[in-house]
Formats: C-alpha cells, sequence, structure tokens
C-alpha cells in the first residue's frame, strides 16, 4: 500500500508543533508532509476522501525514509471524538508525538488564533464561556489518557514547550531517538518559529484583495510611508496580550492543577500550573513504570 507514517506529532495546538515538524523535515532520512495538518483521522471531511488520498501524501517519501506527519486535530477529542478508534484500525503501531505548554498559556494563545481567524470575536473572558474547547484541549491529562488505553504509554513521547525552547537541539535528540532515527540531527536555528499567533492579522477579505493586488502593492510601497503602513497595519493586530479576568483565572488554575496532578502522577513529578514551566523546562521527563 506503499509508504504510511511512523510517527505522527498529534499536538497541542498552539505548541510549537508547526515548528518541530519542520526542523524533523530538514533531517535527512526523514520524510514529512507538506501539508502539515492533514487531520485525516479526526475531520469527517478529510476521512471520507479514503486511504488512498492519506497514503499519497506520503508518496515521494523513500524506501527507507522514516515518515512522518503533524495535526493538532488528533487531540481535540471532545470535537472530534472518532479520532483514535481510527488512527488505530490504520495505524496500531504507529509512534505518537505530544508536545505540552503551560496550559494557560497554550489556551491563551489558541484564543488569539482564532480571533486572527474571525473565529472568535469576543473578549477572553466571554470566549472561555462560549468556546470550552479553548479550557479542554489544554486538559493534557484527559486528552493523553485515550491515546495510553488504546496505544499504551511506550508508543507516546511526551515533550515540553518551554524545554523544546530553551534546549532545542537535545530535544530534537531525544524525539529522534523515539522515533528510531539513527543519525545525529541538526536543529536548524535560523529557521524562524512557524505559525506565531501573536504576528498573525486579522482576517479581512477585502484588505487583502487591496494589499495583495500587484499594482496596488507598489503604488502602496512607493507612494505611503512605512510608518503610515505600519499604522493601518495595526488595525487588524491584537494590541495586547488578552488578560483573564483574576476570579476567573483563579479557578482556570484550579481546573488546570486537578488535570496537572494526573499527569504529573505519570511522570513521577508534582506538576500544577505554579511549577510548571521551571519543572518541564529543567530536566527532559517521560512516563514512569508505576
Amino acid at each position: 500500500m506503499g509508504n504510511r507514517p511512523d510517527f505522527i506529532i498529534i499536538g497541542a495546538m498552539k505548541c510549537a508543533t508547526s515548528t518541530l515538524h519542520e526542523q524533523l523535515a530538514l533531517q535527512p532520512g526523514i520524510f514529512m508532509t507538506d501539508l502539515k495538518e492533514p487531520n485525516f483521522f479526526s475531520d469527517d471531511d478529510q476521512y471520507d476522501r479514503g486511504l488512498e488520498y492519506y497514503l499519497s501524501l506520503f508518496a515521494a517519501a523513500k524506501a527507507d525514509d522514516l515518515c512522518g506527519e503533524s495535526s493538532t486535530h488528533y487531540t481535540k477529542l471532545l470535537t472530534h471524538p472518532k479520532t483514535i478508534a481510527r488512527l488505530h484500525q490504520f495505524l496500531p503501531d504507529v509512534k505518537l508525538i505530544y508536545v505540552m505548554r503551560h496550559p494557560i498559556d497554550r489556551l491563551i494563545s489558541q484564543y488569539i488564533h482564532q480571533w486572527t481567524e474571525c473565529e472568535i470575536s469576543v473578549e477572553i473572558d466571554p470566549a472561555l464561556d462560549k468556546h470550552p474547547e479553548l479550557i479542554d484541549y489544554s486538559l493534557y491529562a484527559r486528552q493523553l489518557q485515550p491515546y495510553f488505553d488504546t496505544f499504551g504509554r511506550q508508543r507516546v513521547l511526551p515533550v515540553f514547550f518551554e524545554r523544546l525552547l530553551r534546549h532545542p537541539q537535545a530535544e530534537l535528540e531525544r524525539v529522534c531517538q523515539f522515533i528510531g532515527y539513527d543519525r545525529q540531527p541538526i536543529w536548524d536555528s535560523e529557521l524562524n518559529a512557524q505559525n506565531v499567533s501573536s504576528e498573525r492579522l486579522r482576517k479581512s477579505l477585502w484588505r487583502d484583495l487591496l494589499v495583495e493586488a500587484p499594482m496596488l502593492k507598489t503604488i502602496r510601497q512607493q507612494l505611503v510611508p512605512k510608518s503610515w503602513r505600519e499604522q493601518i497595519k495595526s488595525l487588524w493586530t491584537m494590541k495586547q496580550r488578552p488578560q483573564i479576568d483574576s476570579q476567573r483565572l483563579t479557578a482556570l488554575q484550579q481546573v488546570f492543577d486537578r488535570d496537572l496532578a494526573v499527569l504529573g502522577s505519570w511522570l513521577g513529578v508534582e506538576l500544577s500550573c505554579d511549577n510548571f514551566k521551571a519543572l518541564v523546562s529543567s530536566a527532559a521527563i517521560d512516563w514512569t513504570d508505576s
């Protein structure tokens, strides 16, 4: 049936999964799909395209390449509950990489992303009521438990955003060891971070038409001062990082702390919102045997 993935980066959303995808794609002997979010096993419209379509994404890989893809929808189980059953039916032995980040930072980054995509139009506090997935996708133990039940812990590698930023080469080596890569990977520090929410502009159809039109683009660049262009650009950017109400923030921390306590028990550490960044960035941690 041709090449198929040996490993998949399954999430979480807004945790540098795109950057990890690109770094792996640079390594000789590793093939990553050009389409970074196939979402084949999660999204019904993609799954309906059939397995031949999915396998075609790996058609350009060499016979001895390690093949991978990245789809953060695979750990959006609240939204895509059929994912794991579909994935296990076709790829029962696949290795899975799950990247995590401080749950509140991840939540805020997702909010910014969906705001720029015009999927959310309200301030962050009402958005938390209207879009429960903002919270759910940061409940890492909840997302992982069904994967453990189906694939076993040994097939899931925990990676942390904060440590990936601080020790990118070491973490890339750790990921490559997990997937069975037998060469020395090299992290490319010149590769820009992918898909950074804070640098994205809010979608606007008429603005994009004006900006991308070749003749208008030339006129704009030649006649409109850069300071004016930047001021106009700011109309579609978020002026400051969203601030969650203090009482709601306390309640969120309690929710996340309960989930992190379970995650920490699997990792052999005591994990909470307060110590998350310091603990996960200080050393590489993996699942305990207990």
